[in-house]
């Protein structure tokens, strides 16, 4: 599920060769790129480098909202390669699904820019992780600029079924720092655009 906070640029959906192209790409970063990179703490912000290629771009000539959404799951898999835990929940038979995203936009991105994707695991509430995701390109003043923010939420699954529990997560890569706190605003939205559960009813009612 995601949304557009301040509007979406182009369509959102890519074509298929350009779906073929993302999914080299993703194995390309998580196999190759992410495992010669220096290593990160649990909590550390990652930050994984990218080309706007002519495949991620629209009809306007900049890139693809859907691309967005589909780079910053190669930057979250860089980032939890590089920070060691993709490895730890790999030994548990854990794997990450997205349970709901969003993502603002400011500027846009053009043929051949390249841009910083800043990734961190903010914390967590009663049931998902948080992960706060920035696209930045150096400013006037060359200090990073942010072009786009999102923010996942995410929850992790067990191969053998069920779901892997908060407590279950933090006794795996351990406690959040003190001075890390998911914005309350962050928690509302996650919790007002929830979904049933997966064996709940939900139905498509228009009122």
């Amino acid at each position: 599920m995601s949304e557009c906070a301040n509007g979406c640029p182009g369509a959102s959906a890519l074509p298929y060769s350009a779906a073929v192209h993302m999914f080299f790409r993703t194995l390309l970063h998580l196999f190759w790129f992410s495992r010669r990179k220096q290593g990160l703490g649990h909590y550390d912000v990652a930050r994984t480098n990218f080309i706007t290629l002519p495949t991620d771009l629209d009809v306007n000539w900049h890139m693809n909202n859907g691309v967005y959404f589909s780079i910053m799951d190669i930057a979250r898999f860089d980032m939890l390669v590089r920070n060691g835990v993709w490895k730890i929940f790999r030994s548990r038979g854990w794997y990450p699904v997205v349970v709901a995203e969003t993502l603002s936009f400011r500027k846009s991105l053009g043929l051949w820019q390249r841009f910083t994707i800043e990734s961190r695991i903010l914390g967590f509430d009663d049931k998902a992780v948080y992960v706060e995701q920035r696209f930045v390109r150096p400013g006037a003043d060359g200090e990073p600029e942010v072009y786009a923010k999102g923010y996942i939420r995410g929850r992790f699954l067990k191969k053998e079924g069920g779901t892997v529990s908060v407590a279950e997560l933090i006794d795996a890569i351990g406690e959040v720092p003190e001075e890390m706190v998911v914005p309350e605003r962050l928690l509302e939205w996650g919790q007002g655009v929830s979904l049933p559960a997966t064996r709940a009813a939900a139905p498509s009612v228009w009122s």
